[in-house]
């Protein structure tokens, strides 16, 4: 999926919602469970209920790679679902993968060519020759983490290097990779006042902000901070939609927390827009 229409989509639901589809069978409602497949079964239902009011979804892997095969199995279904039903969604692999070479290139093979995902999530650390290989892919998107919202995000991610702080040293860094116009980045929606010194290194890209919702962060700061001209924010939200209930009502509860983000959002696309009459 192309930037501009992954945008056309945001101006024609009126939104830029995310939801993180982080099945834990411990949490999903209980008569799922008696079900062949519960994680494909909840996340079908999810879907169903709330494709209307977002315009991406994110699985992370982690919660399907601890069920095994069967776990693999259930996440493959799930992105060929999105696909096959709902193909003007962004799918979103949060898999936080970072390697060399090769092994990168095979990453970007698994979650791009046989999991169709338009994105997947990279740890940087190793720098240009792990990433590369992601953003070699045409139409593919490559989502760095640059500032997270978990506590230990301070023991490196805000320390100075030559007065500049790491996470930007790795966005300005990688605006110079190859490919780099498929470039996204990863900051968490508590960190909120950030966006303002990010937005200034890298005023074109598409944030993906964790932590609205059950982390806490707040969206008016989330878009008054970091949106721009071309909305340039996919704001997610996973336990606060996807586990509104744990009754048989759970897809009608993700239905109504996610047309109520919705409405949130459309509420600050519209206020963006005044600003800029």
């Amino acid at each position: 999926m192309t930037t501009q229409y992954l945008v056309t989509q945001i101006h024609k639901k009126q939104s830029f919602l995310c939801v993180g589809l982080d099945t834990d069978l411990d949490k999903i409602p209980k008569h799922l469970l008696e079900l062949e497949d519960p994680i494909f079964e909840f996340n079908k239902s999810i879907i169903d209920a709330t494709q209307k009011f977002c315009v991406a979804y994110k699985p992370n892997v982690a919660f399907y790679e601890a069920y095994g095969v069967k776990g693999w199995m259930a996440l493959q279904k799930t992105v060929n679902y999105i696909n096959e039903n709902y193909p003007d969604i962004f799918t979103i692999a949060d898999a936080k993968r970072g390697d060399i070479g090769n092994t990168s290139t095979r990453y970007a093979k698994a979650f791009f060519e046989d999991l169709n995902f338009d994105s997947i999530t990279i740890a940087p650390y190793m720098g240009k020759d792990s990433v590369e290989p992601f953003l070699a892919f045409e139409n593919k998107h490559t989502i760095l983490l640059a500032l997270t919202s978990n506590e230990g995000a301070f023991d490196f991610q805000t320390k100075s290097i030559d007065g500049l702080e790491l996470y930007k040293q790795v966005i300005k860094t990688s605006q110079h990779y190859l490919g780099s116009e498929n470039l996204m980045y990863v900051v968490g929606a508590t960190k909120a006042e950030y966006l303002k010194d990010i937005r200034e290194i890298a005023p074109d890209s598409f944030l993906l902000v964790p932590g609205v919702g059950a982390q806490g962060g707040s969206l008016k700061e989330v878009c008054n901070y970091g949106m721009n001209n071309q909305v340039g924010l996919l704001v997610n939200s996973s336990r606060g939609i996807i586990y509104a209930s744990n009754r048989e009502d759970f897809a009608e509860a993700s239905k109504n927390k996610a047309e109520e983000l919705q409405l949130q959002m459309k509420e600050e696309l519209q206020k963006y827009k005044k600003s800029l009459d």
